[in-house]
């Protein structure tokens, strides 16, 4: 199985972002914080050729869940999202969380909320490279 869920979009980089950004609250996520990598290495006299984009992004009641349950999960929070241009192509992905916190137990409760929340993300996912119209 893949460590990480990827897609390739159909949009120029902005419009990919945007449309992301837009549909998170729709599964109860936020972003609490992002970084253009090329920006920042810039900054630091590095140049990155393209755009790499991190997103932390966070469903409250699920991080709730998952910290009360077992607080070493806070490693893995939140949920890394990145959104990237390569040879002209864009593409948006994350982390497995069912991969992630399989490397730390096996308990079945964390699984299942692993799953719900990889779920709701890949599902924005999908939306995000659709034809679908999203109000941004």
């Amino acid at each position: 199985m893949n460590f990480i869920v990827e897609k390739k979009s159909p949009y120029d980089l902005k419009t990919t972002i945007e449309r992301f950004k837009a549909l998170l609250p729709s599964q109860g996520f936020g972003v609490l914080w992002e970084l253009n990598f090329k920006d920042k290495l810039s900054e630091k006299g590095f140049e990155l050729q393209d755009n790499f984009w991190v997103f932390e992004v966070c469903n409250p009641s699920k991080a709730d869940k998952v910290l009360n349950e077992w607080i070493k999960t806070g490693y893995f929070l939140p949920c890394k999202m990145a959104a990237y241009e390569q040879d002209g192509e864009v593409f948006i992905g994350l982390p497995r969380p069912v991969e992630l916190i399989a490397l730390l137990t096996p308990d079945d409760l964390l699984r299942s909320y692993a799953e719900e929340v990889e779920m709701a993300l890949t599902d924005i996912i999908d939306k995000v490279v659709s034809e679908e119209e999203v109000n941004i």
